[in-house]
């Protein structure tokens, strides 16, 4: 039951990024639910001068050819800034936001040094969540199309079986979970010191998590001299020290220019108990504007009793959290990018690290346990400076 605690705030509710290890259960915190009402921002338009096209990057023929194929045309202003240096050997510290491009702006220049090589550089790419280690796999497969570019994926629930037998055909490409990594490097399975480059994708999401030894672990066995490929969509003093620890004289290159959340109308929705919860939630999501809704809930069974509920009032609707498959949470994604569902039900874990377009609208179906997965949720929506909606129910009179 939801105790709205009126002396609760953001302050005392943010975890220690160091509090807790990978996989330990959080303490749930009662957040003020006044956190949860902010009206959108308007913020006046930008103008980012881009000064490359993709042309410019003298990539392979190949490479050229995919990036055209994929309907690019125009580098973001991540990857306008990122993919020179990054060709060039230079460490980068890039600082932007989940859905600005982020994986073409290091996908891109590994490819092209793999081609430049004839094959000889290996990259190695850490990712939060296997959600998001799944993304970049699909990125990167349809940019390096047709080049004989070999990349594996090797994360949790995924047969383990299946990842040895492609680790051992040497690929051009690993991208992993640091778990994962971490069992395949002690299981002497995968050998990091033939790898050239590293890519630490959502670094401060890495470090929420609390994968930071494993990270520090793995980064022990790559050879001392290598490129390193750096990005957080935040900068905090844990971050700071990574980076003096991680990178060798990078290219500083920061094109977050405000928080997703600004973009985000944020309001609760106060019910008496779980059975009005469930009629409201109903009402809500009959509403035409609700066109791609994210829902979140506390547990797992939570998550699914609300995805029955709803497929059984007619919704489309698919769930996924940390007991299902992961070909079948993979499924679920991608029914949900591809508009195939509308709704998709999630927990806090299962959610992280997803990047999918035209969310509409968030709905916190159980209140998050902390102020720093209120603002990770809602900020599922409101991407690339578009609005979104943020909806909490609040249980209690």
């Amino acid at each position: 039951m939801y105790t709205p605690n009126r002396s609760s705030s953001y302050q005392n509710s943010r975890p220690n990024r160091f509090s807790h290890q990978r996989g330990a259960p959080r303490r749930p915190v009662t957040l003020d639910p006044r956190l949860f009402i902010n009206a959108a921002q308007e913020q006046p338009t930008e103008e980012v001068v881009i000064k490359h096209m993709f042309t410019d990057f003298k990539f392979a023929p190949l490479l050229e050819r995919n990036v055209l194929k994929k309907g690019y045309a125009k580098p973001t202003p991540i990857q306008d800034q990122t993919i020179l240096p990054a060709l060039e050997g230079h460490d980068v510290l890039g600082i932007a936001n989940t859905g600005t491009g982020k994986t073409a702006a290091f996908s891109l220049p590994i490819i092209q040094q793999i081609l430049s090589s004839q094959f000889g550089k290996r990259a190695l790419i850490m990712a939060p969540t296997r959600e998001l280690a799944e993304q970049i796999k699909d990125e990167i497969k349809g940019l390096a199309l047709d080049t004989n570019i070999r990349g594996t994926l090797v994360i949790g629930g995924a047969s383990m079986r299946d990842q040895t037998q492609s680790i051992r055909r040497n690929p051009h490409i690993v991208i992993g979970t640091p778990g994962r990594l971490k069992d395949l490097v002690d299981r002497k399975i995968l050998d990091l010191s033939t790898f050239d480059i590293l890519v630490l994708d959502e670094m401060d999401r890495m470090l929420d998590m609390g994968f930071i030894k494993d990270i520090s672990y793995l980064i022990s066995f790559m050879p001392e001299k290598k490129q390193t490929l750096f990005f957080s969509a935040t900068t905090s003093r844990d971050i700071d020290k990574l980076i003096q620890n991680f990178l060798k004289n990078p290219v500083k290159i920061s094109v977050k220019r405000r928080d997703t959340a600004v973009h985000v109308e944020q309001n609760v929705v106060r019910v008496i108990d779980g059975r009005e919860k469930m009629t409201k939630l109903n009402e809500i999501l009959s509403k035409q504007e609700l066109k791609k809704v994210l829902i979140f809930g506390r547990t797992k069974a939570g998550v699914d009793r609300i995805t029955h509920n709803l497929y059984q009032s007619g919704h489309r609707v698919g769930a996924i959290h940390g007991d299902k498959p992961q070909s079948n949470r993979q499924r679920v994604i991608r029914m949900f990018r591809e508009d195939v569902i509308s709704i998709l039900v999630a927990t806090d874990v299962a959610a992280r690290g997803l990047d999918i377009a035209n969310v509409t609208h968030v709905i916190n179906y159980d209140a998050p346990a902390t102020y720093e997965d209120y603002i990770h949720r809602i900020g599922r929506t409101g991407r690339a400076d578009h609005k979104g909606q943020a909806i909490t129910f609040v249980e209690g009179r």
